[in-house]
């Protein structure tokens, strides 16, 4: 049994890509994982990583309720500043994305937090509710946040947008909503509640197929130049349909940015985008 984590300030849960994992020196093994986080006293190492594999968090065995109690563990970490949390394709709903965000919002220190949703079924409700329990988090100020592949429309997105406004320390955010159907709506709504985050310098927005047209575009680029303070700024827009109009519409209003200094823009359409001459 290892030591208490009470004093932890920094720690990673390992990721599976490809042929490796993505660890730090400061590691959890969690081993034959049934349907749920079974083991009450993983090991802790604080050393070197092993040099084989260790045992996949695999598909389909997290779910809710292993996600919620993941959440309510390291909840106990009073002490944690920066947590990377890698839970792609676990099969995990609105109830486990809400669970897991209302148990990390007790972790009062925690000023730096990855944490990769993709590809599971969090949906509308799951976007608001993590956001909801993440403005929680007071110190917040660096937030990378994969939600891709989630049926997120432009209520859950409004909705994350939203919440993550009431990080008032939130300085650099990176939100990855790629494949969703949140629309222009949802562009426009998501934009205007990230405009209240008032401290925001380092934006990007990935929005690559969510079903965006020129109103979204336009729309967002409008909400985005309230961001007083924003000095860089990606966007990804690729496989829309933003057309013309709305990729003029979204240059204009980003050229009212007047702290921009370093923009990124990807604008690869499903149809082509013609200016006249």
């Amino acid at each position: 049994m290892g030591p208490p984590l009470y004093h932890l300030s920094d720690l990673a849960l390992p990721s599976y890509q490809g042929d490796r994992w993505q660890h730090s020196h400061f590691y959890m093994e969690f081993f034959e994982i049934k349907g749920a986080v079974q083991d009450s006293n993983p090991r802790y190492h604080c050393q070197d990583p092993p040099t084989r594999p260790l045992e996949s968090l695999s598909p389909s065995q997290i779910g809710d309720e292993g996600a919620s109690g993941l959440g309510s563990a390291l909840a106990n970490c009073i002490n944690l500043s920066n947590l990377r949390l890698y839970l792609y394709s676990n099969q995990i709903g609105a109830i486990g994305a809400s669970g897991l965000g209302s148990a990390l919002a007790n972790c009062i220190n925690l000023s730096n937090l990855t944490l990769d949703l993709g590809l599971n079924q969090i949906g509308d409700e799951g976007a608001s509710g993590l956001g909801s329990a993440l403005a929680n988090c007071i110190n917040l100020s660096n937030l990378t946040l994969d939600l891709s592949f989630n049926q997120i429309g432009a209520i859950g997105a409004s909705g994350l947008g939203s919440a993550l406004a009431n990080c008032i320390n939130l300085s650099n955010l990176t939100l990855d909503l790629i494949k969703n159907k949140i629309g222009d709506e949802g562009a426009s709504g998501l934009g205007s509640a990230l405009a209240n985050c008032i401290n925001l310098s380092n934006l990007t927005l990935d929005l690559d197929d969510n079903k965006i047209g020129a109103i979204g575009a336009s729309g967002l680029g409008s909400a985005l130049e309230n961001c007083i303070n924003l000095s860089n700024l990606a966007l990804n827009l690729i496989e829309n349909q933003i057309g013309a109009i709305g990729a003029s519409g979204l240059g204009s209003a980003l050229a009212n940015c007047i702290n921009l200094s370093n923009l990124t823009l990807i604008l690869e359409q499903k149809q082509f985008i013609c200016f006249g001459l």
